[in-house]
């Protein structure tokens, strides 16, 4: 599947972490996703039904990020990943990325990040 849509850096603030201040105080997550399928249809008829609609997957991906509390960062990715899969059944793949800039990690980095693939055969 050569089709893919983007979405780069959306930024949103969780309480993800396995250190109780995480839980409590929070902070920021950026996600970029990389969406397979084919655009073919949509680029031929410029119908938004024939694609994924950018806005419903950054409030499915906001939902997951700004929600329930995970331990992991790799726990978030892997929600993001189902939750679209099942959601938008024209995606056939998506690339996930959940990058936390500031963690609670001593020393001088820029960030720590988890990226995954899944595919419908995934879920």
């Amino acid at each position: 599947m050569a089709d893919k849509i983007y979405i780069n850096k959306m930024a949103f603030y969780g309480y993800h972490g396995v250190f109780p201040e995480e839980n409590r105080l929070g902070q920021r997550f950026f996600v970029d996703v990389v969406l397979e399928c084919d655009l073919r249809e949509a680029g031929q008829t410029d119908d938004l039904k024939k694609t994924i609609n950018y806005a419903e997957i950054y409030e499915a991906v906001k939902g997951i990020v700004e929600g329930k509390p995970y331990k992991l960062v790799e726990s978030v990715a892997e929600k993001i990943a189902e939750t679209l899969l099942v959601t938008f059944p024209l995606l056939v793949r998506c690339h996930v990325k959940v990058t936390k800039p500031d963690p609670p990690i001593n020393g001088y980095y820029d960030s720590v990040a988890v990226e995954i693939t899944r595919g419908r055969q995934d879920v």
